[in-house]
């Protein structure tokens, strides 16, 4: 996935939830490219997972996805 890819997947997944535009600005939460590089430069098999919170969201990006973590997986 390229960063341009994962950030549109970021945004969509947020936007999907209900989050407004306006209500995030990903530049100051998150570096893109930084998370883009350890995603793709990690072994397939790790099962690499980032969390991170942007607004009252828990998101969770693995190699595959980005989906937005349940309350029940924010405790695992």
């Amino acid at each position: 996935m390229s960063d341009r890819e994962l950030l549109f997947e970021i945004i969509d997944t947020l936007e999907t939830e209900g989050l407004d535009r306006d209500e995030y600005q990903l530049h100051r939460m998150i570096d893109v490219e930084s998370l883009e590089q350890l995603v793709n430069s990690a072994n397939p098999h790790a099962g690499l997972e980032l969390r991170f919170s942007v607004g009252e969201f828990r998101l969770c990006v693995t190699q595959s996805d980005v989906r937005i973590l349940t309350s029940t997986e924010e405790d695992s």
